[in-house]
């Protein structure tokens, strides 16, 4: 039996996004069950919800175990509007997306789009020229448009990292390694359920029993334990800039210790200055992804399938040019 839109394959069954949203829906049990337990008084965490997760989504396959922080956070206190957060979109439990602006030291200004954890689900797509896809069977769902079977969920869209020809880093798309993983350079690392991590390949992640299927690589990591790289300072070691200047425009993402995943971005800033940004919104784990005005972009949505607006203010790209294909590789955010 063939689902719609196939990606994925679990107990023989093919899952596309709409069948990792199946599976990542599964999350919705927690909120109901984790909201009872809060109106009673219960201390109920996601490390004990997981157990429950586990065991509903049991027919449905295995599942990705979250990052240990995790545990001792509630559903509750995710969902809600938080001071300094201002909401973008709704999911079915409570905000999905939403943003925050930090100054940095200079009067430079970073945004700071989250994603929560239990409300979306991610997918890598691949560029019409970049990666080179050689051999590899590239279906709609990681095609350099946003698949129709992904519009009418789609919350978000943002860029990926350099380009392949860099040698930063390797490309992983539908179970199909498109440039060799490097251990230990940052990744972006999505498993079936549509679930994203951020950490070091080969020493991070992939985390035990995770199925993965698809990876992003670029660089070494921006952000370790939450602390930033010592590398910082040295505007070399994060690509090559137009004109040699220092402050221009770059994108990064990171995950926080509630497993939310954090775009940061600028159409001015020094790497310290996304990095900053990125542990004043509490991110743990980060890594740079592209850099340079013609390659930074970030599309939002206020309800899932609903018209783009530029989430960057500044940015070249216009806010739909995902869905008119683009010759880099990015990561769509879809509504569970």
């Amino acid at each position: 039996m063939e689902l719609e839109g196939t990606a994925d394959r679990i107990g023989g069954f093919s899952l596309g996004p709409r069948g990792r949203r199946l599976i990542a829906g599964g999350l919705l049990v927690l909120v109901v069950a984790l909201a009872s337990c809060t109106a009673s008084g219960g201390q109920t965490s996601i490390g004990q919800a997981h157990r429950s997760l586990t065991t509903t989504t049991a027919a449905l396959g295995p599942t990705a175990p979250p990052q240990p922080e995790v545990r001792a956070l509630t559903i509750g206190s995710a969902l809600a509007e938080q001071p300094g957060w201002t909401p973008v979109s709704y999911g079915s439990s409570g905000i999905a997306v939403d943003q925050r602006t930090v100054t940095v030291p200079g009067g430079r200004s970073i945004v700071v789009t989250r994603f929560r954890f239990g409300q979306v689900t991610f997918d890598l797509h691949v560029g019409s020229t970049d990666p080179p896809v050689g051999n590899a069977v590239i279906g709609p769902q990681d095609s350099p448009v946003v698949s129709a079977d992904e519009r009418p969920l789609l919350l978000a869209a943002f860029n990926g990292g350099f380009k392949a020809g860099a040698g930063v880093g390797g490309f992983e798309v539908d179970h199909q390694v498109l440039v060799p993983l490097v251990v230990g350079a940052a990744s972006l690392v999505i498993d079936t359920t549509g679930v994203a991590h951020i950490g070091r390949w080969g020493q991070d992640l992939p985390y035990p029993k995770e199925h993965v299927v698809s990876v992003r690589q670029n660089l070494a990591p921006l952000i370790v334990d939450s602390v930033i790289s010592p590398n910082i300072s040295d505007i070399g070691v994060w690509g090559a800039t137009l004109g040699g200047g220092a402050v221009v425009a770059r994108s990064a993402v990171g995950e926080d210790a509630q497993g939310n995943i954090l775009y940061a971005a600028s159409m001015q800033a020094l790497p310290i200055d996304v990095a900053d940004a990125l542990t004043a919104a509490g991110a743990t784990s980060a890594m740079q992804l592209d850099i340079n005005p013609n390659w930074i972009e970030l599309a939002l949505t206020k309800t899932a399938g609903g018209p783009l607006i530029p989430g960057i203010p500044g940015q070249n790209r216009p806010a739909d040019q995902y869905l008119f294909g683009w010759t880099r590789d990015f990561v769509t955010v879809l509504a569970i």
